[in-house]
């Protein structure tokens, strides 16, 4: 089995088990002001593993099996590391990065609280993006589908849009995060990516 599929079937078991033990839940979600208070550091990675509701998971998972195991072969042979682990360290890293702006802001707050591997798997899709914009995306949500540059440059004003407007109770900013992350990842070990991505992305401009 891939680390992909590896870490996409232990994220839904976990998540279908905290979906009936709160204790679990209550263990593994992001709380920054515990992990302040008790030093529980392990939530910056075990809040990916549990998910708000069946519909979060779905998302998130569907995303991940879209894109992951692309981006792990893609991510074979880069260094002496296999493909495999290099995306364990992709996902892990995202997911422990996405968390750091909500720490900072939230530490000192007892009722702020974050699940899913939204983080995480926005590192993903973006790292797919960079190594293949012109790859044509088309999510469940969309009729049509559309080059993979146009959709993060979209999904991009989106999520920093609602994060300025806030109150919708989703962690925009660590998707953002996890975006950026992904980004620089892979960019870190294919340097030659980045002026491709911007080739490409004169490409896909009218004129």
């Amino acid at each position: 089995m891939s680390a992909s599929l590896a870490i996409l079937a232990v994220t839904v078991l976990v998540s279908l088990f905290a979906f009936s033990d709160r204790r679990l839940f209550d263990a593994l979600a992001f709380e920054p002001f515990v992990v302040e208070a008790r030093r529980d550091h392990h939530r910056f990675l075990t809040h990916a593993l549990v998910h708000g509701d069946w519909m979060h998971l779905f998302v998130n998972m569907y995303v991940l099996h879209g894109f992951g195991p692309f981006v792990e072969g893609y991510l074979t042979g880069l260094t002496p590391l296999s493909g495999a682990w290099l995306f364990v360290l992709l996902y892990a890293s995202a997911a422990v990065v996405a968390c750091i702006p909500g720490y900072r802001r939230h530490r000192h707050d007892p009722g702020y609280r974050a699940v899913g591997a939204s983080g995480a798997v926005s590192a993903v899709l973006f790292a797919h993006i960079l190594i293949m914009p012109n790859a044509e995306v088309g999510l469940f949500l969309l009729p049509f589908g559309m080059p993979a540059a146009v959709f993060g440059a979209l999904y991009l004003i989106y999520e920093g849009t609602m994060h300025r407007r806030g109150g919708d109770n989703v962690a925009h900013d660590a998707h953002l995060m996890g975006a950026l992350h992904g980004v620089l990842f892979v960019a870190v070990l294919r340097p030659s990516l980045v002026p491709a991505f911007f080739g490409a992305m004169t490409e896909l401009l009218p004129g």
